[in-house]
């Protein structure tokens, strides 16, 4: 049997580019190497796409400068019935290109890259890739435009709004009055990035307009939620599409602070567990809690999958008051770090088995949409003839 040749694209400008990294190492390792023959595709922060063997181990990434000097700088190119993998540089002899790829499994993270970007690129080439289609995943990316669709769906989310950072001095009194309406502590934070990048905690009105300034280093857009009080962070993982899909087993997340960090995610554990991404991030899986709130967790984040539009693997975090137990969903990533296989592993989905999946459902989706109709034959521009202002002359 041919194997069949998996790209692996990680890494992108984005501040999540090193997580992105680790996801990837992780992804690679666990791909059936009896299957797939696997080409990492690395993406620089400079946007440039590099290939070679040598990306599937970690030490290379430790020094950037010297990485792009030492490997295949590539690109792709669709040719028919095929897409192909070459080099930027031509060299003689090089038996390594052109190379077919046959499918792209996503493992990148954040702003240029898990917000539509790349899977735009990969439509284009009409090359099959895992996960979230460009409009599922920009939504899942912009946490507002992902808002008012839960809200909109009748789906339990926290009090909020949004703005623009740069209108807030000159709507200074208006938001003040409405952040003031939602009620202290609130969380100020970028629309668009994920991993806890540029997010604070604002206790009063004093704290409110440096946060604001922090969180605008990051994104045009600010979305401020209620905090919850006493709050307990469940998350869970679903795999499929919209035609059929699964929920995981839930977990609890512990934290150090007063929420998640970035430290608390992928640096506070990395010296005892080898820098293995969210996998090393404390947590209580299956999450303790009753079978009823268990079941309807699952069920919420099984709607709010479907209702995005989601596909691949994804996560869903949710927020509970655990005094109230009321519940409310907080967001979905749609490229979740270490792409949440550790929250498979009691439903007897081993990380090898979740990235035969994901393979499995982007071939899936290609030959569905190969079967769609997106136009149609006309011979308009045959009699084509500008008259004044590009009218047609019949």
């Amino acid at each position: 049997m041919m194997k069949i040749t998996v790209g692996v694209i990680f890494g992108g400008e984005s501040v999540e580019h090193e997580v992105s990294i680790i996801s990837a190492m992780q992804a690679m390792k666990a791909l059936d190497e009896e299957l797939y023959d696997v080409v990492p595709l690395y993406i620089s922060k400079q946007r440039r796409l590099y290939s070679s063997p040598l990306l599937k181990e970690i030490e290379i990434y430790r020094d950037l400068d010297k990485l792009k000097e030492t490997v295949d700088e590539v690109y792709l190119i669709n040719q028919g019935n095929k897409v192909e993998l070459r080099s930027v540089k031509h060299k003689y002899f090089n038996k390594d290109y052109p190379l077919a790829i046959d499918v792209v499994i996503l493992v990148i993270h954040g702003t240029n890259g898990e917000d539509g970007t790349v899977q735009g690129y990969l439509e284009m080439l009409k090359l099959p890739y895992s996960g979230c289609d460009v409009v599922a995943a920009a939504v899942g990316q912009d946490k507002v435009v992902m808002k008012y669709i839960l809200e909109g769906s009748g789906l339990p989310i926290c009090d909020w709004l949004w703005f623009y950072g740069h209108e807030y001095n000159n709507r200074k009194e208006e938001l003040d009055q409405k952040i003031k309406k939602i009620g202290y502590p609130v969380i100020i934070k970028p629309a668009c990035l994920g991993s806890s990048v540029g997010i604070q905690i604002v206790h009063d009105e004093t704290e409110l307009a440096g946060a604001i300034v922090e969180a605008t280093r990051y994104d045009r857009k600010l979305v401020v939620e209620k905090i919850i009080e006493s709050l307990v962070e469940i998350n869970c993982s679903v795999l499929g599409d919209c035609y059929q899909c699964e929920a995981s087993s839930l977990e609890q997340v512990m934290k150090n602070e007063e929420i998640l960090s970035y430290q608390d995610k992928y640096i506070g554990n990395a010296k005892t567990s080898g820098s293995k991404g969210m996998a090393s991030t404390s947590r209580i899986i299956p999450a303790p809690l009753s079978n009823t709130q268990t079941k309807m967790i699952k069920d919420l984040a099984i709607k709010t999958f479907k209702v995005l539009g989601a596909s691949g693997v994804c996560r869903i975090d949710f927020l509970m008051n655990a005094e109230t137990k009321a519940v409310y969903v907080n967001e979905i990533n749609t490229i979740p770090g270490s792409l949440a296989f550790y929250l498979w592993q009691d439903s007897g989905v081993d990380f090898t088995e979740l990235m035969t999946r994901l393979v499995k459902q982007a071939t899936a989706r290609q030959r569905r949409r190969e079967k769609m109709i997106y136009s149609y034959d006309t011979n308009i521009l045959a009699g084509y003839k500008a008259g004044i202002k590009g009218k047609l002359k019949g």
